[in-house]
């Protein structure tokens, strides 16, 4: 960002600006009195910023200029951070002022993680010491070796005392 601050800073002493930056954004704002949107071009292209602003004179027919000290144009090109993505830039004009929001680009990548048969998406949690009640496996065990049933409400548990066919009731 310092090749921006240096190149504001070197322009006209006739531009008033402010450059803000949060976490996902710069803006830029720039005085621009006289100019409307008929009168504004603002692109990115080549990594570089451009705003080329107009004002247009309305002289009363029985006055003329003897002295003029605001500029009739802004022309300028400034270098863009190398953090910013240039999808998406708005600009926005109002009564003399003119606001460009520049996104940044985002550094997080999130990255799928898959198993044969299986991928986990970027919502789910990964829970690797076993406590989401699974194994790990795909095989409909949980961590403790059964099947994950209920216990027997009946008490005609087959595995319980090892007689499968015992009809008595427990």
């Amino acid at each position: 960002m310092s090749a921006l601050r240096d190149a504001l800073r070197d322009l006209s002493d006739d531009v008033f600006f402010d450059l803000l930056e949060s976490e996902d954004a710069y803006l830029l704002v720039l005085d621009v009195p006289g100019v409307t949107l008929d009168t504004l071009d603002v692109s990115v292209e080549g990594g570089r910023l451009s705003v080329d602003a107009r004002r247009e004179k309305d002289q009363s027919g029985d006055y003329q200029y003897v002295e003029e000290n605001r500029p009739m144009f802004v022309d300028v090109s400034l270098p863009l951070p190398d953090d910013v993505s240039a999808e998406a830039p708005s600009a926005e004009v109002d009564r003399g002022v003119l606001e460009i929001r520049i996104p940044k680009r985002t550094t997080e990548t999130t990255i799928d993680v898959t198993t044969p048969g299986r991928t986990r998406s970027s919502d789910e949690e990964a829970d690797s010491d076993g406590t989401d009640g699974t194994d790990g496996s795909d095989d409909g065990t949980t961590a403790g070796g059964g099947t994950g049933e209920p216990d027997d409400p009946a008490g005609t548990d087959a595995t319980s005392d090892g007689d499968e066919f015992d009809d008595e009731p427990r």
